[in-house]
């Protein structure tokens, strides 16, 4: 069982509201804000004081209250710094910087050299990247509030880490110690998984539930799993590595070394390796990467490629049967499919998917669970890396301090991050 300070139940309850804040229509009241979160209004009240004085919140308006005093309207302080995410996929890094109401302001991407990649030229195409985005952009360093780093593979998240790597030999490379002498900024690691889950619990599909699945396909695969409103990272950090999970008994080779992992069926590399086994020969299929020879897939379909066709329905089969055991595992209230395999092959692809979900999985948990296609706007892993830096700052005792003994009484302790009920 957790247990929490009240310092921890002050600061998810600061998360929740200023989540409300970003999901709203536009600038909200703090009655809206209590009514949105259940937190009480003295609750909202001592907060959003706490968000205005720090300057991460800012009063826009005001509102008609029906007769009494005019209702302040509040809203997030796009002005109050920057942020930064950075995705480091098999084949590039891609960057964006946000204002602090998330907005992306300027984005760069910057190749990775083929092969096996070496810890100092990530690091290397990193620091070029933020400092394409501040020239860019032309957001001085110090008005930069933190990065957040998506790293593929397995993560120790409090030393930044990179643990293991699926697509070089890394093992145990301090990535952030690496990072702190080139940047000169707050630092925070974890993955795409998790950087995709934390995006749509902000911003997306996970706002308003507790029990939430985010599958991010590309060149690697993952499932982020959130539970009662918290993002569930396991014992070592590394819950949700469902792409190196069995789906085929002495199946495909995997790139962890294992033979049938979901994969090597449904990333980029796996489809690809489909594309060969219905087509030898087929030049289309050996492109300069793999997501080009997806593009080039999509394109064939479109066109009434019937090999291209099968191609995808065979990986909607694959993708429906894993999908269905993380329903009937995790029993979630939404479960998103997105990222690059989802927006390169769409529709048909997500047709193949669910219907193979129906006939995988069981009658209750399949009834109870929505599944949705991504819909944020844009990149989710960069979107999800900046929020791990939005996080960071939050928790910045130098900036909101400790919880006051005058203000501890009136905490409300009955909402868990994500906006769950205790």
């Amino acid at each position: 069982m957790i247990t929490r300070t009240s310092q921890d139940i002050r600061r998810l309850n600061r998360f929740e509201v200023l989540r409300r804040v970003y999901a709203g229509p536009g600038a909200m009241s703090r009655q809206d804000i209590a009514a949105a979160t259940g937190l009480s209004f003295a609750t909202v009240a001592n907060l959003t004081a706490e968000l205005l004085d720090a300057g991460v919140l800012v009063q826009a308006g005001h509102e008609d209250s029906g007769g009494g005093r005019p209702r302040a309207r509040l809203t997030v302080n796009a002005d109050r710094g920057a942020l930064i995410g950075i995705d480091i996929a098999e084949t590039s890094v891609h960057a964006e910087l946000f204002d602090l109401a998330l907005h992306v302001r300027h984005s760069v991407e910057r190749p990775l050299p083929q092969g096996d990649v070496q810890p100092a030229e990530v690091v290397e195409q990193i620091a070029a990247c933020v400092d394409e985005l501040l020239k860019g952009s032309g957001v001085p360093r110090e008005r930069v509030l933190g990065a957040g780093v998506s790293v593929p593979g397995m993560v120790e998240r409090e030393g930044g880490v990179s643990s293991f790597s699926p697509y070089w030999s890394w093992h145990e490379v301090p990535l952030r110690s690496l990072l702190d002498g080139r940047l000169g900024l707050p630092l925070w690691l974890d993955n795409p998984l998790r950087a995709s889950t934390v995006a749509e619990m902000w911003f997306g599909a996970g706002r308003e539930v507790d029990d939430l699945v985010v599958v991010t396909l590309r060149a690697g695969v993952g499932a982020g799993i959130a539970v009662g409103g918290q993002l569930y990272r396991g014992f070592t950090n590394s819950a949700g590595e469902w792409g190196h999970t069995c789906i085929a008994l002495d199946g495909r080779l995997c790139t962890c070394g294992n033979r049938g992992c979901v994969e090597a069926y449904v990333s980029t590399r796996g489809i690809v390796e489909t594309w060969r086994e219905l087509a030898p020969g087929d030049e289309r299929t050996a492109l300069a990467d793999d997501a080009a020879s997806v593009e080039a897939l999509a394109r064939a379909a479109a066109q009434d490629d019937p090999v291209a066709a099968e191609v995808i329905d065979r990986t909607g089969r694959c993708l429906g049967a894993a999908v269905a055991n993380l329903i009937n595992l995790v029993n979630p209230q939404v479960l998103v499919l997105g990222n690059q395999v989802v927006d390169l092959l769409g529709e048909r692809l997500l047709r193949a998917t669910y219907e193979a979900v129906t006939h995988h999985a069981l009658r209750v948990p399949h009834r109870a669970a929505t599944l949705r296609r991504s819909a944020l706007p844009h990149n989710p892993v960069t979107l999800g890396a900046a929020t791990f830096a939005l996080e960071g700052f939050l928790n910045d005792r130098d900036v909101f301090g400790p919880v006051s003994r005058a203000r501890q009484p009136q905490e409300d302790k009955r909402i868990r991050p994500g906006g769950a009920k205790a």
